[in-house]
């Protein structure tokens, strides 16, 4: 990749980051506020890992 390309994509980057920056400080601001959820977080994981065990048991 040329430097010209190089350059050009990093102020791309730097460009999708400023202007995403005020929604994911907004979201970020809101995940403080929410209510905690864990067993909704831990409950599919600990359902997938079992369903990798079984799998590999019944191998």
């Amino acid at each position: 990749m040329a430097l010209w390309e190089q350059l050009a994509l990093g102020a791309v980057a730097l460009l999708v980051i400023f202007w995403f920056k005020p929604g994911i400080n907004a979201a970020l601001k809101q995940s403080e506020e929410a209510e905690k959820d864990w067993p909704a977080l831990l409950l599919p994981i600990a359902g997938v890992i079992l369903f990798v065990i079984f799998l590999v048991a019944t191998v």
